[in-house]
Parts: C-alpha cells; structure tokens; sequence
C-alpha cells in the first residue's frame, strides 16, 4: 500500500486531527480486494478529468477545490464472512459540490438495483481518490454509518510515481480513540491482499494485451509483456528468499521464534502438494500440448506460404520462356 509521508501526515494532522492517524487497525480484520474494484475507480477518476477538461469547469463539481484534481465518490460492496471482508466491486455516488453531502436518493436506488442482481452483496463502505486523507471525509464516513455501523474507506492515489512499486491504494478503518481528554474517531489503516477469480484474470489478461494507442507492433506488446512477467517472477524470487533467510535465522537461535509467522508459512508450504495432483498433471499437460499444437500449426502455415510463393516464382520464371518458344515455332 502506499503511504503518505512523515511530514504530509503530520500536517494532515494538525489541520484535521479528528480524520486521519498513521496508527495501524487493531480490529484484527482480513481485506481482500478485487481487481474490478481498482478498475472500476480508475475508469471513474479518468471519466470525470476527461469531462472537467472538455467543459472547462476545472475540478469544482468533483467536490474538489479550484485548481486540484478532480475527486470522485463511490460506494464498496461485498461479502464479510467472519473476520474477512472481501471487496467485489463498486458504484458511483453522487455528492453535492456545495453542501458537500451525498444524494441519498440516488444511493437508496443504486444499493437497491444492486441488490436484485447480487443479492449477497453489501455495502462495506466508500472510495475516494486524492494523496490524503481530506477534513471532509470524516463527514461522508459518518454519513454512511446508518449503511453501514463501521464502513471502511478506500482511498485511491491518481498521482503517477514512477518509483512507487507497490499499489497506490489504502484501506481504513475507522476507530474511537481518546484524543487530549475527548473521545474522537478517526482514520486508522488497514492491510490488504489482492483477490481475484478466473473472470478478473481474463478480463485483466485481455487489458493487458491491449494494442496501445500509439501504434506499437506486437513484439513491443510482446515484450512489455513478458518483462511484466519477470518482474513479477523476480519479485516473487525475492520475497520467498527473505523468508528462507528468516526461517534460517530463526533456525540458528539469532532470531526469536515467531509461532504466527511460522504457521503462516507452513500453511503457505501446504499448499505446495497440491501443484502435484493427478488433476494438476491433466490440465498443465492438456494446455502444454495445445500449446505445442497451435506452435505446430504456425510453423506449417508460414512453411506452405513460403512454398506458395516459391511455386508461384518458379511458374512465372518458366512461363515466360514457354510462351516465346511455342510463338516462334508457330510463326516458323
């Protein structure tokens, strides 16, 4: 997740020390996020810069201040099993630009259209973009209490940092805490893990090989993508190599042992046979082969086009030479 620095959240806190707070959650609750809902507010924060743009209206009926970036407001829905909330997707919300409160019309009906279709599915709490924490988004977090008694806060980063590896998004959670004698909620963060299902994985997968817009060839498509795989595999190299050391280290006496980390990795271990099971075996075999298959039948495509053409030269190079000598021994 990314976070904002010591100094942006220290003046963030002198000007709205009820809002936010760099403490972490201690309600010992497991997110797990989607895909879809990262899209579906980025695809919401792009539409509204678009529009502000082309109208010229600047960033004003977002509920942002003149001259900043446009925010955009929404509602998270899911399911809470337990201790684990699981965030599938989201909706838009309206605010109003001047009383800056939500249109609880508008959200009645949304929550009641998306109720029909995914019956199972609840209200969890709301999206924002923006760097930080805003004064203002306490108020929309109570607003929503009555939906929910303790909605979570998605926050969304659209600022482009090149250097940042890790997603710009933050989860909080809302917590009472005494703060110089008088009881105040305020903001408190939250880990996270991304989630997803076979749908989002081809829908991520489709996005991802995307002609892009600039006209680039698919080897450049191609090889963007399989650097996005290395970095990938690289990444994951470099974390499993962490816990080894760690496990090492603990192993020898130099660390303290940590009995919650250590059943986290033998579960993780566990996991493991499972990469070994007759079913396993059928289905990497099946798309092995079919990928070897559909390997087989380019290579014999490109070999009869090739054989085409030479045939082709090959007949044009002899029909030429034919034709004059049947001309001259009719002429004779």
């Amino acid at each position: 997740m990314s976070a904002p620095s010591d100094h942006a959240a220290a003046a963030g806190q002198a000007a709205a020390p009820s809002s936010a707070s760099a403490a972490s959650s201690s309600s010992g609750l497991t997110f797990k996020l989607h895909p879809l809902v990262i899209v579906n507010v980025s695809d919401h924060y792009t539409r509204v810069k678009a529009q502000a743009a082309c109208s010229g209206d600047g960033s004003s009926s977002s509920g942002a201040a003149p001259g900043q970036p446009p925010r955009v407001f929404g509602c998270v829905i899911g399911v809470q099993r337990g201790r684990t909330v699981e965030i599938f997707n989201s909706f838009e919300l309206v605010l109003d630009p001047i009383s800056g409160t939500l249109d609880r019309a508008f959200l009645e009906k949304k929550q009641e259209l998306y109720k029909k279709v995914f019956p199972d599915f609840y209200v969890l709490g709301w999206y924002s973009t923006g760097s930080d924490v805003q004064e203002t988004d306490m108020q929309i977090h109570k607003a929503l209490m009555d939906v929910n008694e303790s909605p979570v806060y998605l926050l969304l980063n659209p600022a482009i940092n090149l250097s940042q590896k890790d997603l710009p998004v933050t989860i909080y959670e809302s917590e009472l805490h005494v703060i110089d004698g008088s009881p105040q909620l305020i903001f408190v963060r939250s880990n996270y893990t991304i989630e997803t299902v076979e749908a989002e994985r081809i829908s991520v997968d489709h996005v991802a090989h995307l002609k892009p817009s600039d006209g680039g060839s698919a080897a450049t498509q191609l090889a963007a993508h399989l650097t996005g795989i290395h970095s990938a595999i690289k990444m994951l190299n470099s974390r499993v190599r962490v816990i080894h050391q760690y496990l090492v280290a603990m192993q020898k006496g130099d660390i303290p042992l940590d009995n919650s980390l250590l059943r986290q990795v033998s579960s993780l271990v566990r996991r493991l046979p499972a990469m070994e099971s007759q079913k396993f075996q059928d289905d990497f075999l099946m798309e092995y082969n079919d990928t070897l298959l559909m390997t087989y039948l380019a290579m014999f495509t490109n070999c009869s086009s090739t054989m085409n053409e030479l045939v082709e030269k090959i007949n044009t190079s002899y029909e030429r030479p034919a034709t004059r000598r049947g001309g001259r021994g009719a002429f004779m």
